[in-house]
């Protein structure tokens, strides 16, 4: 079954058709849900709050763009509505606090970690700054599409991002020293 014929399945709502759907994007939705909540179990739920959404927005897909693209976005603003319902979007840092900050990680001290370490790093991430990080680093959102989505100031967002790339760069360097350590003890 290509995908048109899945859409179309999943629009006259046939059972196998959604079920389909759900077993084809349910692993990658759970990890845009996972990204932005960094719990599994609310993760799991807004997952299938995402599903529903798909299912009974499905209609509204024109077929224009990526249906992949189309699916990911109901997932992200499903779960920004989450994070905003229960008060994790309370961006207050103020711009001038972070403006002189220079990037100081090396590309060799990055090119260390595997992508499992540097999500697990971002999965810490207090909720304002990992929310915008996932938002233009990973989703590629600009800072107005962002202040847009959260409803903020869009100062707001670029020292939510300099400060989530300050909290980074800080453990990064944390463990590139403590490897260094190791490797010097040898």
């Amino acid at each position: 079954m290509d995908e048109q014929d899945l859409i179309g399945g999943c629009k006259r709502q046939d059972p196998l058709s959604q079920k389909r759907l759900y077993q084809a994007y349910a692993p990658k939705m759970m990890s845009v849900c996972y990204r932005y909540v960094n719990d599994k179990d609310v993760a799991k739920d807004l997952m299938q709050d995402g599903f529903v959404k798909v299912f009974t927005k499905i209609g509204t897909y024109s077929g224009e763009g990526s249906f992949a693209g189309w699916i990911k976005r109901i997932f992200v603003t499903t779960s920004l509505e989450y994070l905003r319902q229960n008060g994790y979007m309370k961006l207050t840092v103020p711009l001038d606090e972070y403006e002189n900050i220079a990037d100081e990680a090396s590309t060799s001290a990055l090119c260390q970690l595997s992508a499992n370490d540097l999500m697990g790093y971002i999965a810490k991430l207090p909720p304002g700054c990992r929310t915008v990080f996932n938002l233009y680093a990973i989703e590629g959102y600009s800072h107005s599409e962002i202040a847009n989505m959260l409803s903020i100031k869009e100062n707001s967002s670029q020292s939510q991002l300099l400060r989530a790339r300050r909290i980074l760069q800080k453990k990064i360097k944390t463990i590139i020293g403590i490897d260094y350590a190791i490797q010097g003890n040898q």
